[in-house]
Parts: C-alpha cells; structure tokens; sequence
C-alpha cells in the first residue's frame, strides 16, 4: 500500500525553476549557418568541449574531449590565477563525388576557462594530449598537501 504524500503546490514550480536555471547558467551555444551542400543551408551550434575534473591529495586533473583535433590546434594558457583552454575543431570539406547528408557534430573554435583554485601551482601545470582527450595537470602546493603526524601517547 502506498503512503500518501501532503500535496505541495509550489513543488512543481520549484522544480520548473531549478531546471531553467540550470539550462540558462551553462556555457552558451551561439548558432551559425553552414553551407556544406549545394542549397542547403544547415544551422549548427558553436560547441564547448565537455570537461571532467578530478581532485586527489596531490593534484587536480582537467580532462577535455576533443576528438579530431590536431595537437597544434589546442592552446592551455593560464594568466591571472585563470587556466584557458582554447582551439578549433576544423570542419571537414566537401570532396568531389563525396555529399553530407547530415552533420551533427560541432565545428569550429571553442574556449573553456576555469578559475585555478588557491592551492594549486599555476608554474608547475602540464598538459598532454593523447587520444582525443586533453589532460591538464595543476598539482597541489606542498602546503596544500595532507600531512599525517604521529601522535605520541606519554
């Protein structure tokens, strides 16, 4: 049997707000025209990359997706305590006696910026590019770090 819940008339706009803030606070996507086939015309967003970031004792990790993107089209630049990632991912060109019926995927340039937090070395990020992923590694200052000390007992 199912217990009854006290209706609450508010939940569901409650709900309907979170949601919105969340779709208007994420990344925007402007829209831009493609002419890739002869008379027809196809609108595709600007894309961000998707990113995860991971933190362990001694590090933070960025990981950015960017399948087929060359290496030289990648820049991680970091300038006032900001770590940027920016580049390009080149559309692919109509080649004779070879049509796009469709395209989905996103093209062109892109920029991610993450503010680097204070217990992170800004001198000491790395970064390597392998696979269609970026890792960008800013490890933690020694400071940061999580001592263990031994506790004596008398």
């Amino acid at each position: 049997m199912k217990a009854l819940a006290r209706w609450d008339p508010f939940r569901e706009m409650e709900e309907l707000t979170r949601r919105m803030t969340s779709l208007l606070t994420r990344q925007p996507f402007w829209r831009q025209t493609v002419n890739l086939v002869e008379d027809e015309d196809i609108t595709v967003p600007e894309w961000a990359p998707l990113v995860d970031i991971v933190e362990d004792e001694k590090e933070y990790l960025i990981k950015v997706e960017l399948p087929e993107v060359q290496k030289d089209d990648v820049r991680v630049t970091v300038e006032g305590g900001t770590l940027t990632i920016s580049g390009e991912r080149k559309a692919e060109k109509e080649q004779k006696g070879r049509r796009f019926h469709r395209v989905e995927r996103y093209y062109g340039r892109f920029e991610r910026s993450f503010v680097i937090p204070d217990d992170a070395e800004p001198d000491n990020i790395k970064a390597e590019f392998k696979d269609g992923v970026l890792r960008v590694h800013l490890p933690k200052s020694e400071k940061a770090r999580p001592k263990q000390i031994e506790v004596q007992v008398a």
